[in-house]
């Protein structure tokens, strides 16, 4: 019987879901139909009804509806819950439908398959936005040195830290002051988008350091560009995406599919798109 599943956004024409969650179920001999749907703004509750009255196994959620999934949810993971935010969703043969924030361990995972050493790190993070929010409880886990978190809007670095009240390895600072030496600066600013570079203030990377870009391109972004200028590291977020999906796959079909196949397969047809 054919597995169905689906992610929902606005707009979604762009979402690359389809491609990696079929290339799962490919390498893993698992029969799944994954769809892409665009929704209204105010119809989102009405569309996953809808879905999982046609017999939807689980689905993924983008902008702008994370936090819509969030409240629909009746059982919500720990990690959606720090995240503020799901990405994920499970229905239950018994119509239960649970929430879960693929996004933390997608980037941790990432990382870790590139080799980034996290303990005792110092971490830099440029944006406070819900991408952001979604990624600390993680980091957090791995056990940094610190982590300090830069906004154009400060107090808004200073509220998504309150939310960790009495963690001592967070602060907040402006991007335009942030100064010293990382390990690893993680843009969670949408400049790439635009092919132009964050503000990083008078920040460095250590020799051997790395610049991870939650935004992914054909080519290398302007801010992994600026840490080649420094010879550190540098990846997009490309492997984010496809270790947050295949999380999202082990929760819906119980297995997790190998990653290296599907991201190599995905950065050759992104650039020859």
């Amino acid at each position: 019987m054919t597995s169905l599943y689906c992610v929902f956004g606005h707009p979604i024409g762009h979402s690359r879901s389809p491609f990696i969650h079929q290339a799962f179920a490919k390498s893993l001999g698992i029969d799944l139909r994954y769809e892409k749907r665009d929704v209204p703004l105010d119809q989102f509750a009405d569309y996953i009804a809808s879905f999982q009255t046609e017999g939807g196994k689980g689905a993924n959620i983008t902008v702008p509806f994370k936090q819509k999934a969030l409240a629909l949810a009746q059982h919500v993971t720990s990690r959606a819950r720090m995240a503020g935010a799901v990405n994920t969703l499970l229905f239950k043969e018994s119509g239960e439908v649970v929430g879960d924030n693929t996004d933390g361990a997608g980037l941790l995972n990432d990382l870790r398959r590139l080799g980034v050493e996290l303990k005792e790190a110092r971490i830099a993070i440029l944006g406070a936005g819900g991408a952001v929010r979604g990624v600390i409880a993680p980091l957090l886990d791995a056990e940094p040195n610190s982590i300090t978190i830069a906004n154009r809007t400060l107090s808004r670095a200073q509220s998504l830290i309150d939310d960790w009240a009495g963690e001592s390895r967070l602060s907040a600072t402006s991007p335009d002051q942030l100064t010293g030496e990382f390990d690893l600066i993680i843009n969670g600013t949408s400049a790439s988008l635009s092919n132009t570079l964050p503000t990083t203030g008078e920040a460095k990377l250590r020799d051997d350091g790395w610049a991870y870009d939650m935004v992914y391109a054909a080519e290398a972004t302007p801010f992994m560009q600026w840490a080649f200028t420094q010879g550190a590291h540098a990846a997009d977020g490309l492997g984010m995406l496809v270790e947050q999906a295949a999380e999202s796959f082990s929760l819906w079909e119980g297995i997790r599919p190998a990653v290296e196949p599907v991201l190599e397969a995905l950065r050759k047809d992104i650039r020859t798109a």
